[in-house]
C-alpha cells in the first residue's frame, strides 16, 4: 500500500499556501474536483448519505463510506480527507476505521466529538450532543497510535460551537485534542456570519493548524482566511451536491414539460464528456494491446 498522498498532504499543510478542497459523494465528482484544480477531496459523509437518499445521521455503515472513499482514491491523484463522522463508534471502532481508511488510500481522517449516532451539524433543531473531552481525546490518541504511516493526518473536529457551548468550551476541547495528538483542528460553526469563526481563530494559541467549513458563512473569502492566519485547509463541503440537485431538477422539469429531450440536449455535456471521465480511451488502448 502506497502512502504517498498522506505524505504529500502533510508536506503541503506545512507550507505557506492555503489549501482548498471540495466535498464529494463519489469517484466521478472526485475526478471533477481534481480537474478543477483543487488541492484535495473531502469524502463527505453528508454527501455520501445523500447519495443513498437518507439523512446524515449515522445511518449508512462504515463500509459504505469506506468503499466510496476507496473508489475515489483509485481514480484521482490528489489527497483525500475522509470524513469519518464520530469514528463509527468508540475508540475501538476508531482503531478499525483508521486501519481500513488508511489502506483504502485516505491521506487524512477527520473525526468529530459528537455522540454516536449523530445528527448533521447544520440541521435546524438537530440533536447536537457531544461526548466528554476525555472520551474524544481517547479516540484521537487511538487514531494517532493506530496509523501505519506517521504522515497520515489526523483531524479532530470539535462541534462545541455547533452545540452552542461557546468559545471557551471550543478552545478547551481543541487544546485537549491537540495534546492527544491531533495534527489539525477543525472548528465548525452554524452562524450565518464568520464572526464566531474569526473569534476562535484569533484566540487559538495552539500549534495545530485549523480547518474550516464556510458553508453557513459564504461571505468569508479565501483572502479573508489568509489574512486571519492559522487556517491551512478550507472545505467547500456540499456545494457541488446542491448544484447537481438543482441542475438535475431543472433538466427533469424541462424534459417533462417539453415531452422529450430535444430542448435540453444542447444545454448539457455530450456523452463524449462522460466517456472522457470514464477513461474509455485508456480502455480502448488496452484492448488494442491485449485482446487477441
Amino acid at each position: 500500500m502506497s502512502y504517498e498522498q498522506a505524505t504529500r498532504l502533510r508536506s503541503r499543510i506545512a507550507g505557506q499556501k492555503l489549501l482548498t478542497g471540495v466535498g464529494v459523494r463519489d469517484a466521478l465528482e472526485a475526478k471533477l474536483v481534481g480537474q478543477a484544480g483543487f488541492d484535495f477531496v473531502w469524502s463527505s459523509g453528508f454527501a455520501i448519505s445523500a447519495s443513498y437518499g437518507v439523512p446524515d445521521a449515522s445511518l449508512i455503515s462504515m463500509t459504505q463510506v469506506l468503499e466510496a472513499t476507496r473508489s475515489m482514491a483509485e481514480v484521482i491523484d490528489i489527497p483525500i480527507v475522509a470524513d469519518c463522522d464520530t469514528g463509527f463508534g468508540n475508540a475501538i471502532n476508531v482503531i478499525y476505521a483508521v486501519k481500513k481508511f488508511e489502506d483504502a488510500g485516505a491521506a487524512a481522517i477527520c473525526m468529530e466529538d459528537k455522540r454516536f449516532p449523530k445528527d448533521t451539524s447544520l440541521l435546524p433543531g438537530g440533536r447536537q450532543e457531544l461526548v466528554s473531552v476525555e472520551e474524544f481525546s481517547g479516540k484521537v490518541q487511538a487514531a494517532v497510535e493506530t496509523r501505519k504511516n506517521k504522515d497520515l493526518v489526523i483531524i479532530a473536529r470539535t462541534e462545541a460551537l455547533i452545540a452552542g457551548w461557546g468559545q471557551e468550551e471550543a478552545l478547551k476541547r481543541a487544546h485537549h485534542y491537540e495534546e492527544a495528538g491531533a495534527d489539525c483542528i477543525l472548528i465548525h460553526s452554524k452562524s450565518k456570519t464568520p464572526d464566531e469563526i474569526l473569534e476562535f481563530i484569533s484566540r487559538w494559541e495552539g500549534k495545530a493548524p485549523l480547518v474550516i467549513v464556510p458553508t453557513n458563512y459564504p461571505s468569508l473569502t479565501e483572502a479573508d482566511v489568509q489574512r486571519a492566519g492559522k487556517v491551512k485547509l478550507v472545505i467547500y463541503a456540499n456545494q457541488i451536491l446542491r448544484a447537481a440537485i438543482g441542475a438535475q431538477q431543472t433538466i427533469l422539469a424541462e424534459m417533462k414539460k417539453a415531452g422529450g429531450i430535444h430542448t435540453v440536449d444542447g444545454a448539457i455535456p455530450p456523452v463524449s464528456r462522460v466517456f472522457e471521465l470514464q477513461d474509455v480511451s485508456g480502455m480502448k488502448k488496452d484492448e488494442q494491446k491485449y485482446l487477441r
